[in-house]
Parts: C-alpha cells; sequence; structure tokens
C-alpha cells in the first residue's frame, strides 16, 4: 500500500486552500512549463503519496509557502527527492511536521511500510549526539502554564487505561483527535524554556501512545513516525529517560516486524545513551527486549547475558521511582518476556517455570498485560503436548481478550489457536477453537 502524504494534507487545510484551489495556483506559476493539474491530480499526491515531476514540488512549495507566509520546504510538504528521516533538523520545524501528521492523520487513510536500515535508525542518532536543544521557549500569541501540560499528562494517563482495556483499534482516533485539539495548539503558543520542555515531554508523551495504538492497529508505517516524532520531542524536553521510553516502544515495534538486529541497535542505543538517568524499569524492559532479539536470531550466549540482566535489574525495581510511562513493567513482565526468548531458543522446559510465575503474578496487571501472559504459558505448554492445559490456560486467556479491539491480542490469540489446530479432534481443543474463531470474527478490524 502506498503511503499517503500526510504531511501535504495537512499544509493544504492549513493555508486554507483547496485541492483545486492548489492545481490552479501550481498551474498559473507553472504556465511555461505547461503544468495541467486539477483536484484529481492533488488527490493522488495526498492519497498515493505521488510526486509530480519537476518543476511541480518547488511550485508546491510557493504556492502554499505564499499562502501560510512562510517558506516551505520539499520535506515539509513530504516530497523530498530522498525518502529519508531529517536528521538535525530544527526543533520548529520537527513540531511542525509532527502536528502536520496529527491533523493529516484525521483525514486521509495512512498506509506505507516501516522504515528500514539507516532511515530507522537516524533518529535514534540524532536522540543520543549532539548537538541539544539548548532553548526551546517560543512566542505566540498565548502563554502555555502548568495547568495546560498537567492536562496533557492526564489525557495520556486516561488513553493508556482505555488502550489497555478495549485495544488501540478505538482507542486511536481518540487519541488523535486530543493531539490536534489540544498538544497542537499549545505547542504553537508561548512558553519560557522551562515550562516548554515540560510541553515537549507531555507532548511526546501522548504522540508515542498514538504510535502505540497505531502499532495495534495494524498501521506500521504511520506507527514509526509517530515514535519517530515522538522522540524528537523527548530530546527537546531534556529528558533522556522518557527518551529511552520511546526507544523501548520502537524496539517493540521493530520486533513485531521481524526485525531483531534494529531492536538491538536500539536498545543498546538507549542503554548508553540513557545510562545514569535509567529508571530499573526502562533498563529491565531494555534488556528484556534486546534479549528477545538475540533468541530471534538464536544467539543463546547474548540473549542469556541480556535476560540475566533484565531479572537483576528488575529485582530493584521501586515503583514509586518510576516515571509514568513505566507503569507497564509490572511484577511478572520481566519472566513473560524470559519465557517468550527462551521458547524461542526451543528450551520449552525452561520457559515453562517463568510463564508460569508471569501467570501467578497477572492478577495484579491490567487485562492486556493478563492476555499476554496466558497467551505465553497456553504457547508453551501447547508446543509441549500438554493438551488439556493448553485448553485451560487458552480459555482463561480468551475470558479476559473478550471485547478488545486489538491487533496484537489477535496475533496472540492466533498463536495459540495454531499450535492446537493439529490437536482439533480432541474435544475440548475443538471447542476451544470454535470460540476463538468466532471471537476472531467478532474482533475483525
Amino acid at each position: 500500500m502506498a503511503e499517503a502524504n500526510l504531511l501535504l494534507a495537512a499544509l493544504i487545510e492549513r493555508a486554507g486552500l483547496s485541492n483545486a484551489g492548489l492545481a490552479r495556483r501550481v498551474n498559473l506559476l507553472g504556465a511555461a512549463h505547461g503544468l495541467r493539474y486539477d483536484h484529481a491530480s492533488v488527490a493522488r499526491w495526498i492519497r498515493d503519496g505521488a510526486v509530480p515531476r519537476d518543476p511541480g514540488p518547488e511550485l508546491i512549495c510557493r504556492v502554499i509557502g505564499q499562502a501560510l507566509n512562510a517558506p516551505v520546504a520539499l520535506a515539509d510538504i513530504g516530497m523530498e527527492r530522498r525518502k529519508a528521516t531529517p536528521v538535525g533538523m530544527p526543533l520548529a520545524q520537527a513540531v511542525e511536521r509532527a502536528s502536520a501528521l496529527w491533523r493529516g492523520d484525521q483525514r486521509e487513510k495512512a498506509g506505507g511500510s516501516p522504515a528500514t536500515g539507516t532511515d530507522a535508525i537516524a533518529p535514534v542518532w540524532e536522540w543520543e549526539n549532539p548537538p541539544d536543544d539548548l532553548d526551546v521557549s517560543r512566542d505566540g500569541h498565548a502563554q502555555v502554564g502548568a495547568a495546560d501540560v498537567q492536562r496533557l499528562r492526564q489525557l495520556r494517563a486516561r488513553y493508556q487505561e482505555m488502550y489497555r482495556r478495549v485495544g488501540g483499534v478505538p482507542v486511536r482516533p481518540r487519541l488523535v483527535a486530543a493531539l490536534n485539539e489540544h498538544a497542537a495548539p499549545l505547542l504553537r503558543n508561548a512558553y519560557d524554556n522551562r515550562t516548554g520542555r515540560e510541553l515537549l515531554r507531555a507532548a511526546g508523551g501522548l504522540a508515542a501512545l498514538a504510535g502505540v495504538c497505531a502499532y495495534d492497529a495494524d498501521q506500521q508505517g504511520l506507527a514509526q513516525r509517530y515514535l519517530f516524532g515522538a522522540l524528537r520531542m523527548a530530546k527537546a524536553s531534556g529528558d533522556k529517560a522518557f527518551g529511552a521510553y520511546v526507544v523501548a516502544l520502537m524496539s517493540t515495534h521493530a520486533l513485531h516486524n521481524n526485525q531483531p538486529r534494529l531492536v538491538v541497535q536500539y536498545a543498546e542505543s538507549a542503554l548508553r545513551a540513557a545510562r545514569g538517568h535509567l529508571s530499573h524499569a526502562l533498563a529491565a524492559d531494555l534488556h528484556s527486549l534486546a534479549g528477545k532479539a538475540y533468541a530471534r536470531m538464536g544467539q543463546s550466549a547474548d540473549c542469556q547475558r541480556h535476560m540475566a540482566e533484565s531479572e537483576w535489574t528488575a529485582g530493584r525495581i521501586k515503583p514509586t521511582d518510576e516515571p509514568a510511562e513505566a507503569s507497564y513493567v509490572q511484577p511478572g513482565l520481566i519472566e513473560t518476556q524470559v519465557a517468550e526468548a527462551l521458547r524461542r531458543l526451543g528450551d520449552l522446559s525452561a520457559a515453562q517455570p517463568f510463564a508460569e510465575e508471569s501467570v501467578r503474578t497477572a492478577g495484579g496487571t491490567h487485562l492486556r498485560g493478563r492476555v499476554h501472559r496466558f497467551a505465553g504459558l497456553a504457547l508453551i505448554v501447547a508446543q509441549r503436548g500438554d493438551v488439556d492445559q493448553a485448553v485451560h490456560v487458552g480459555t482463561q486467556m480468551l475470558d479476559y481478550a473478550e471485547g478488545m479491539e486489538s491487533g496484537r491480542i489477535r496475533d496472540r490469540v492466533a498463536q495459540v489457536t495454531t499450535a492446537l489446530r493439529p490437536h482439533a479432534r480432541v474435544p475440548a481443543v475443538a471447542e476451544f477453537l470454535d470460540r476463538a474463531d468466532t471471537d476472531a470474527q467478532l474482533r475483525g478490524f
């Protein structure tokens, strides 16, 4: 699927132009070149990410720039010659690009695939290395205060709880609306350096959660763009631990996209860059993500090294010392990760005790976490041939998953049903599979 040009869509709207109006003005400027665009041409630029022949892109920049009374570059309209992640972008421009993404996401169907290679690494390299943002203050029409920042934090907490209960699909549009209605206007208002850093951290937290919800809704290219934007805000906030949290989300996303080497690069960069600033929960999670990635590559020694570090660090967690974003690292999470890594390495007998411990402590976590924990144990015992136990645990997984609209929950349930399907002649398995298939149809999106 082609990637929608959300940046162009948002700038056209901000400039107060219609598709036909933009095409008409571009044609006037490009009359000598025989340009003949119409509203359908503009729609293709937005919907399909199409780039007109030269000098079309430059003329589009001129038209929109004149309407906004501000310079507009090819990168701003999503038509840079090389589709790369901008490195070293000034903060003001980065904020405008993030706002354009949020605004465009309300109007256009987003598609596209995640960046890979250098383009996937560049945002983390920029976050980790100088130059830092020495002053993020801004002039504007209204002054941003502590109450405004607190409101964004409260919005994030509310939508995180919703996400954990019902999944990212229904929560995502609400989060995108909150970014556009609350975060974007504040970012364009006036604030001093201290308030600005707190604002960027709060807005980045909302954007990161929107990225998680996009990931959960199977919009993987869009999810990555949200996370990249959140990481740039994290850098500007000056909060290294918050940046490491965003990189941890990026690692989880890369693991889902089966990019284990990228996961290792992300996790080890975060552990290095935020050394001395990381909470124990975030450090434990980053080590566990690196361990899972090494397990996928079949590198047992490196997996074991990171998992041992993760377990040791998790034992030092004090919830009162943890940032709000690290609340997902609850008792039993690291055991869940270790069990998954050992399962990937083929050591099912060693994996099962860790999975059982994760389930034993599941009562203290949220519904979404319970689904993942029960799924992990069900998958291990199914692969070990204990069909009755797998059905018993899997049924509890289905109970917790009921009503959730989540791509990742769907995937976890599918893993368990795939493991049990060879035993479909067993009555209990057949009943379980029938329920799981029915639930999947109801959960379809």
